[in-house]
């Protein structure tokens, strides 16, 4: 009897290693891709940076007036081959591609930063050009313009404010940004879809769908919740 107890406790302690030994192992490996994924941004020529909104921040009034307020900046790239088309002052109706620096105005890719892709985790499928989480919502941006260029590259900004509660209202919401890389080898970053697919078949729309396309850069990512209340 004590050496039939004696086998089944020698079992059971051996079963617990190997699961033991097995959750370690997962958690490493996927710890590791992790640290593999952060390391590949961290070399890329183009580094994004999102000054709004902040992780955390409860932004706008009744879902709209919040900013997103962004750098781009691209190593060793010339204006040119930023992708960079010209300056613009822009914004719906009566703003929209007028003088004195025009821009279009619509979901999709941006014609004054075509490689760049900005999405929302709670963006609407109802209002018109609007098709989801997936929506490329860089051609709403109001305002870009050239802060730096030099002999190592060029930096770019671009800033736009909500004029409708287009990600809901009193949500939480996941801001992803990122630059496309230079999908048709033209020596140009202007190959940002207008609409994200979901390329891993996971049933979201997030970072890992746009590496899966292919990324320039690091991709930014940001929580933060969409203030309901009126002014």
């Amino acid at each position: 009897m004590k050496t039939r107890t004696r086998a089944l406790t020698a079992l059971g302690i051996a079963t617990a290693l190997a699961a033991t030994y097995a959750s370690v192992s997962l958690t490493s490996a996927s710890a590791e891709s992790g640290d593999q994924d952060n390391q590949a941004e961290r070399t890329k020529q183009v580094s994004v940076e999102v000054f709004a909104p902040g992780n955390g921040d409860n932004a706008g009034i009744s879902g709209a007036g919040w900013f997103v307020d962004l750098d781009v900046d691209f190593d060793g790239s010339t204006l040119t081959q930023t992708g960079f088309t010209g300056l613009q002052l822009t914004g719906p109706a009566a703003h929209t591609d007028t003088a004195p620096f025009p821009g279009t105005f619509s979901t999709g890719r941006d014609d004054r930063m075509p490689g760049l892709v900005v999405l929302t985790s709670t963006t609407n499928n109802t209002l018109p050009g609007f098709s989801g989480p997936g929506t490329n919502l860089a051609n709403l941006f109001n305002l870009t313009g050239v802060t730096n260029r030099d002999k190592h590259g060029t930096e770019l900004w671009d800033t736009w404010i909500v004029g409708a509660p287009i990600a809901g209202t009193n949500v939480q919401s996941t801001l992803t940004v990122a630059v496309i890389k230079d999908l048709n080898h033209n020596g140009i970053y202007d190959d940002a879809p207008n609409v994200v697919t979901d390329q891993n078949g996971d049933g979201r729309i997030n970072r890992r769908d746009l590496r899966k396309i292919g990324v320039a850069s690091n991709i930014e990512t940001v929580h933060f919740h969409i203030n309901g209340n009126p002014a």
